[in-house]
């Protein structure tokens, strides 16, 4: 990390950071479903049509892991991050689809020191991940631990 890194002082509720576009492919669809959530209508054109879906669609799970790397790829590495300590809420809206084109907002809606760790601050984030048509697909709020800036820098 170089000079430019951000640290918790430098959290600003309102802030809005923008990442993506992602790109969804079938292949990754497919082989995240197969590792991870091997359920028919993740996996199987027909059993997706066969309940309503009109194709495979991703796993919620596969959908919350393409918004972390969008966040990782785009922020985490510029800022003093020092892990999460979990999610409030997670919503999956709408299907996430081969061929949809991600894009993600996170909004800082809250900053504030930690009373028990000195070193490190508390970030909550509002996420809103949407389609290549405006729809939103999910939304989660996060939390994220901040190092202080260290004293003299």
């Amino acid at each position: 990390m170089g000079d430019d890194r951000r640290w918790f002082e430098d959290l600003r509720v309102g802030e809005v950071w923008e990442h993506g576009p992602r790109t969804v492919t079938r292949e990754e669809v497919v082989a995240f479903a197969r590792e991870f959530d091997p359920q028919a209508f993740h996996l199987d054109e027909e059993a997706a049509r066969g309940i309503g879906y009109g194709g495979v669609i991703a796993s919620g799970w596969h959908t919350a892991a393409l918004c972390h790397r969008m966040v990782v790829d785009g922020l985490a590495g510029r800022v003093a991050s020092l892990g999460s300590p979990g999610v409030d809420e997670l919503r999956w809206l709408r299907p996430v689809r081969p061929g949809d084109t991600l894009r993600l907002r996170v909004e800082c809606v809250e900053a504030r020191a930690s009373r028990s760790r000195p070193d490190r601050g508390l970030g909550r984030f509002r996420y809103e991940l949407r389609n290549q048509s405006g729809e939103t697909v999910m939304t989660m709020t996060a939390l994220a631990f901040f190092a202080r800036r260290p004293a003299g820098s």
